[in-house]
């Protein structure tokens, strides 16, 4: 019998939920040691995973030999180094999206994970959600034609509690919302649509949370900051020290492929909402919540009015687990694929890409809307990731 792969995690902080996917004695796989800076986290740890030790330096789960593969989910800013390290000690490594805040960041992991031939996977859990995958059978079945252009909407109505009231909002740790935030949805429509962005532009604001009340530096976040929400959003208090990204943005993508994409972004909406349309040669499709029970509704006949009955309406299937079952089949994959190899639906190729569309659409809303093209990605890594990994 296959024993439990033992994983070592890196950071247990907001993203969490994905070392508990990860946590299934007897099925597959436990959550053997944490690293955590935190004296409060580390002290948690054998209550959470039961036997599972924790550090305080990442180093010790890269020379520990019971340690079969690692999650990195640290900040952001800390992606590059963290992961190149565990790249080195010949480790497959979970890295939490996205895969880094800048393109040579994201190049510079590839590189290495090509050079050593050890393992990368990267957590972009939408590709499991069921909203996601429906929306994408729809498409692979021809019920909409061939994609043509993509539209989404992303109102985070909790955006000024989880992202402006911590490193979050400081671009010097993301870029930017756009990158960070945007970086599931930007995988999304690449995934939808076939292609990958190859020119961008954008425009965006700090509109709103620029002028609240912000603690000062070294002052922790209040208790209950996940649990208390201030209403309406120019109540808000207790922001981080620093707040540079902006709170709205939208940007245009021209795809490698032809098809034409818009994504909205918005940070103080009263509720949250994310939607896509998908126009094809012969329909188009859009969501209608993305939870299990929610909708996709399909039109693929007309021409007429609006008909908000559609055509096709398809249900999101049901579920158990957080993000919708996501994390629980992305850790399964991510298991099988540190044992075994091979082909996966998450890709690094299509999570770097992500991060470029993101990347230099920041750089074109801080330029005044300036277009910009994404970097090409080295056809040799292209190559290597397309093809499994496989030397």
């Amino acid at each position: 019998m296959t024993h439990d792969l033992r994983i070592g995690v890196i950071g247990l902080g907001l993203r969490r939920s994905i070392a508990t996917a990860a946590h299934r004695p007897g099925r597959g796989s436990v959550v053997a040691a944490v690293a955590d800076l935190d004296p409060a986290v580390r002290v948690d740890v054998p209550q959470r995973y039961d036997g599972a030790i924790a550090v305080d330096d990442y180093r010790k789960l890269l020379t520990d030999d019971t340690i079969d593969a690692v999650i990195v989910a640290t900040p952001d800013d800390t992606h590059e180094a963290i992961t190149v390290d565990v790249l080195k000690a010949g480790k497959p490594v979970f890295v939490e999206k996205p895969l880094g805040i800048t393109v040579d960041q994201c190049d510079s992991i590839l590189r290495t994970a090509h050079e050593t031939g050890t393992r990368l996977y990267v957590g972009h859990n939408m590709r499991h959600m069921g909203v996601v995958r429906l929306m994408r059978d729809i498409i692979a079945r021809g019920d909409i034609g061939e994609p043509k252009t993509v539209w989404v909407r992303h109102f985070v109505s909790y955006g000024g509690d989880y992202y402006f009231k911590d490193w979050h909002a400081d671009r010097r740790r993301t870029t930017g919302l756009l990158l960070q935030k945007a970086a599931h949805d930007l995988d999304v429509v690449h995934w939808l649509a076939g292609g990958y962005t190859s020119r961008v532009n954008a425009l965006g604001e700090l509109m709103l949370h620029g002028d609240l009340p912000r603690r000062e530096p070294g002052t922790p976040r209040p208790d209950g900051w996940l649990e208390e929400y201030e209403w309406p959003p120019t109540e808000r208090r207790n922001l981080h020290h620093i707040v540079d990204v902006e709170d709205v943005s939208m940007m245009n993508m021209r795809l490698d492929n032809g098809v034409l994409a818009a994504y909205q972004q918005c940070h103080f909406s009263p509720d949250y909402f994310r939607n896509y349309t998908v126009i094809g040669t012969e329909g188009r499709l859009e969501n209608f919540g993305d939870r299990p029970g929610d909708e996709v509704r399909v039109w693929n006949t007309g021409p007429t009015g609006y008909r908000s009955d559609a055509d096709v309406v398809h249900r999101v299937p049901e579920a158990r687990g957080s993000h919708g079952g996501a994390d629980a089949r992305l850790m399964a994959e991510f298991v099988r694929f540190a044992r075994e190899g091979g082909a996966t639906d998450t890709s690094p190729v299509a999570a770097r890409m992500s991060v470029a569309a993101g990347y230099m659409a920041t750089r074109s809303l801080r330029d005044g809307g300036t277009p910009y093209d994404v970097p090409e990605l080295d056809p040799e890594l292209v190559a290597y990731f397309d093809g499994g990994q496989q030397r």
